[in-house]
């Protein structure tokens, strides 16, 4: 009978097990998370820049010459681009006329590998790291 008596539960040790675990679950888990959304923010603003040359070579159509407006007035800049990345337009009216678009990390996307990515009026797409395109 003095099984009855004992009282259930987990001792120091399995919780101490159990912990570790989650702790080398998390460590493993947390860069990989990290990586992913930075990846994901690079896409958006990749696909933002794409938005905006449309626009620009739509505009030169319409006008015979790129639009100088700041890139939020030219299409609605997405909020996650908008923390992440200064994205900036910059035109030429001389002929021929030009534009670069670039999208500059800033904050936590900052520490992006892919740094400064740029696009010009002939599709030309740069990035620090080849591969980023």
């Amino acid at each position: 009978m003095p099984f009855h008596n004992r009282r259930r539960g987990f001792t120091l040790v399995e919780m101490l097990i159990v912990v570790a675990m989650i702790s080398i679950l998390a460590a493993v888990a947390l860069p990989s998370y990290r990586d992913y959304i930075k990846k994901s923010r690079r896409s958006e603003a990749q696909s933002y820049l794409m938005t905006i040359a449309a626009r620009q070579q739509q505009f030169l159509l319409d006008t015979r010459s790129f639009s100088a407006l700041a890139p939020d007035n030219i299409a609605s800049q997405p909020s996650n681009v908008a923390t992440a990345y200064t994205v900036t337009n910059t035109t030429t009216g001389t002929p021929p006329a030009t534009f670069t678009l670039s999208a500059a990390p800033k904050t936590d996307q900052a520490s992006e590998k892919c740094g400064t990515l740029t696009l010009d009026q002939t599709g030309t797409k740069t990035a620090a790291v080849s591969g980023c395109w």
